[in-house]
């Protein structure tokens, strides 16, 4: 398998991880987002993706885009070690604790909304900062309490071993730490992540530990 990815790249972070913990092997193909205006916005990358982002994955079967339903397929053609619970409640749990991440904290912040911000709103480095900050907090402090409220919850975000959920909160942590966020209000959220930076799955996907890091 080929996996298309920035390095910073959340999303692609994410499949970094589980592609790890699953032991399966892959080639890294860099793609950088900024150099050139952009290697996703060349014709041979939209070949593979029309909507210009990263990850994308190459199989046997295709090409497949979008980091959770990436996810989802890995779980399905390498079911073991499991990165979904047996049950069907534990299954729902952690993919809304995914989904929240995915679809509620990353999309208001990655890279084409900030540059809309600067750009076509015109706002300034501080009121982009304010504007990131303020969605990870909303998003995190939501993750907080469904963590902390559920008897589930163990050293992992669902029991003893990493799950998609995990998969999804180390790299929107690792993108707080980037632009300083605070953390100090989440300390079961810092927990599980410390927890996760200690396997070498989570180490090798890190962002410094790629080929394209800068």
């Amino acid at each position: 398998m080929k996996l298309y990815s920035y390095f910073r790249s959340s999303a692609a972070y994410r499949v970094r991880i589980a592609l790890n913990l699953k032991g399966l092997d892959h080639e890294i193909v860099p793609v950088h987002l900024l150099r050139d205006g952009g290697e996703n916005n060349r014709p041979e990358y939209l070949a593979k993706n029309p909507l210009a982002l990263v990850p994308a994955l190459d199989t046997d079967e295709g090409t497949l885009i979008q980091s959770l339903a990436i996810l989802e397929y890995l779980e399905e053609v390498c079911p073991s070690p499991a990165l979904l619970p047996q049950d069907p409640i534990g299954r729902a749990r952690v993919r809304a604790i995914a989904q929240t991440i995915a679809s509620e904290i990353h999309p208001l912040n990655n890279l084409r909304v900030l540059d809309y911000l600067a750009g076509q709103m015109g706002a300034d480095e501080h009121a982009r900062l304010a504007w990131y900050r303020y969605w990870i907090h909303d998003g995190l402090s939501g993750i907080e309490k469904l963590l902390s409220g559920n008897p589930a919850t163990g050293s992992f975000c669902h029991g003893d071993s990493p799950t998609f959920a995990d998969c999804c909160l180390v790299p929107q942590v690792y993108n707080a730490r980037r632009y300083d966020c605070p953390l100090e209000g989440y300390p079961l959220i810092r927990a599980i992540v410390a927890q996760c930076e200690n396997l070498p799955a989570f180490t090798r996907a890190a962002p410094d530990r790629q080929p394209d890091a800068e």
